[in-house]
């Protein structure tokens, strides 16, 4: 990969510039802040913030237009997290570096520019800082932090799949599925180089846990649901009038 844009942006010791700094997660706040579910459901002349659970996620989603709309959507969503996350690593350098292979500022950049595309998703402007939660736009933005995340990332959606396979329960197979990431890295760091392998991977282990706090917080009244015996089922019957019981994907 030719990194000669990326070292033009970079200060001599190889850290990011301010530059960089500043633009990258500036711009990925504003690709994670497209509105997707907010803009699809318009396009079939519906108020997601009025239908359901309110929320602007590809659960609620699905759950008014069709399951159809809800994957729509989630592709959508994880692919506003890829790109500037792609984008940032490529000019960082930082794209296909093992987490040892970067330095720490670059490695906190490129995390800056993930978080920041999650943050725009679940705080949107244009629909007045409300949003998702999170997971769809992570999964995105994680996949793509290749490779340290890539694999960590790909096991959660298994698991997320696996849980929800058991339990039913989106919410809960989207926080375990969150969770699991920061395990995995730790895991992963531990068998390639033991204390060093995690030394080198704090930036990642910090950013994946506060990501992973930050869903499990976005799902709080899921979590008082799921405590009350109420939290609905995919596939169970919804009671009339109580669509705003709805778990959600994002």
């Amino acid at each position: 990969m030719d990194l000669s844009l990326a070292s033009s942006a970079a200060t001599a010791s190889g850290d990011p510039s301010p530059l960089l700094w500043a633009a990258l997660p500036v711009a990925a706040y504003l690709v994670g802040s497209f509105p997707t579910a907010h803009l699809l459901a318009r396009s079939r002349g519906v108020d997601l913030g009025a239908v359901g659970s309110k929320n602007y996620g590809a659960t609620n989603l699905g759950r008014t237009l069709g399951r159809s709309w809800g994957i729509l959507c989630f592709a959508i969503d994880a692919t506003k997290g890829a790109l500037p996350v792609v984008l940032g690593g490529w000019l960082l350098g930082a794209l296909g570096a093992p987490s040892g292979g970067v330095t720490t500022a670059t490695a906190w950049c490129w995390l800056a520019t993930a978080l920041a595309a999650i943050l725009g998703h679940t705080l949107s402007p244009w629909i007045g800082f409300k949003g998702g939660k999170g997971v769809a736009t992570g999964f995105g933005a994680l996949v793509a932090m290749w490779p340290v995340l890539t694999l960590p990332a790909g096991l959660a959606i298994l698991l997320w799949a696996a849980i929800l396979a058991v339990s039913r329960i989106i919410s809960l197979a989207s926080m375990v599925a969150a969770i699991s990431i920061p395990c995995s890295v730790l895991v992963a760091a531990l068998a390639a180089n033991g204390l060093a392998g995690v030394r080198a991977a704090v930036p990642f282990l910090v950013a994946t846990g506060v990501i992973a706090a930050f869903v499990v917080w976005k799902h709080r009244s899921n979590i008082a649901r799921m405590r009350a015996g109420t939290e609905p089922k995919v596939g169970a019957k919804k009671p009339a009038g109580d669509g705003a019981a709805s778990p959600e994907m994002k």
